[in-house]
């Protein structure tokens, strides 16, 4: 383990690229879904359309052919630039494919929180003149949250994972996993204990953030 601690600067490094990509992703895509969800429950019928049609594509194509999309389609094909510099370009463009990739199961699991709200309570806030706006952002909107805080922080770990994918998807994007390829390219440390650093790293990414949110599924569980 001593070739691998001797580039521990490396590791850590390569997982402070992991938790940037993952914390921006998380946010678009909490804000995309969202979006989605409004629109798969709006009462036009072309808005849910356009969102259903989305969700269903883009949740059904592999992840990896999303992040080809971005990287070689839109950045190097088109020549659409994000920033300034190659290294930045890759990022943004990693955090849109994710972010449009993990958007539909942030929506997909709000809108199985929405199916848990009483129809009651909707029918209820219409009478009180509320309109279909109000209602999804002070009642419905709310409620779905707290009944899944569990099914999203399964969603983060997931996207914490798929971080892993934007390094082979011709974006080459400088994470952990990718800064676990180029040391095991150098042969600077051995193959079996690097992969097990790493390892333990996703582990302390992945493990903190189940418990917290289990934790948390818990405290603001609705009580029916």
């Amino acid at each position: 383990m001593e070739a691998f601690l001797s580039n521990i600067d490396r590791v850590v490094d390569g997982f402070s690229w992991t938790v940037r990509l993952t914390l921006l992703s998380a946010l678009f895509s909490f804000v995309l879904g969202i979006l989605l969800t409004a629109m798969r429950v709006s009462p036009v019928p072309l808005l849910r359309a356009l969102s259903t049609a989305y969700v269903e594509g883009v949740r059904n194509t592999p992840l990896t052919l999303v992040l080809l999309f971005c990287g070689l389609g839109l950045n190097s094909a088109l020549g659409l630039s994000l920033s300034g510099t190659v290294a930045w370009d890759v990022f943004w463009w990693a955090v849109i494919g994710l972010s449009a990739y993990t958007a539909c199961f942030v929506s997909e699991s709000l809108r199985s929180g929405i199916n848990t709200i009483p129809l009651g309570q909707v029918e209820a806030a219409r009478s009180l003149g509320l309109t279909f706006t109000q209602n999804l952002r002070l009642i419905v909107i709310p409620q779905a949250l707290r009944t899944v805080v569990g099914p999203l922080g399964s969603v983060l770990i997931a996207l914490t994972k798929n971080t892993t994918v934007a390094s082979v998807a011709g974006l080459g994007v400088q994470e952990a996993s990718r800064e676990m390829k180029l040391m095991f390219d150098q042969g600077i440390a051995p193959v079996l204990p690097t992969f097990v650093g790493f390892a333990i790293g996703f582990l302390i990414l992945t493990l903190p953030t189940g418990y917290l949110f289990g934790w948390l599924s818990k405290r603001l569980a609705v009580v029916r």
